[in-house]
């Protein structure tokens, strides 16, 4: 296999890992704030924002994989 491809094996790799973890971790995190929700629904505008908060920075480290794997895939730092 030449250089190449394992460049783009690497950015799959990369994406879809990345994607794989991003949507577990939003799907665990919206199931504890909907149980957290049922047992205290007066907190539910804080949890609410917290919730929002969260999966953007969990979103956010998929997109910044996404951006190295377009660097990879892209500007070739490795001369392939």
């Amino acid at each position: 296999m030449t250089t190449s491809a394992f460049v783009a094996l690497a950015c799959a790799f990369i994406i879809g890992l990345g994607a794989i973890g991003a949507c577990i971790g939003i799907a665990i995190m919206g199931g504890k704030y909907l149980e957290a929700s049922a047992r205290q629904p007066e907190l539910m505008n804080a949890l609410q924002t917290k919730m929002f908060l969260l999966a953007g920075l969990i979103d956010a480290a998929f997109l910044i994989g996404v951006g190295i794997a377009m660097l990879f895939a892209f500007a070739s730092p490795f001369g392939a």
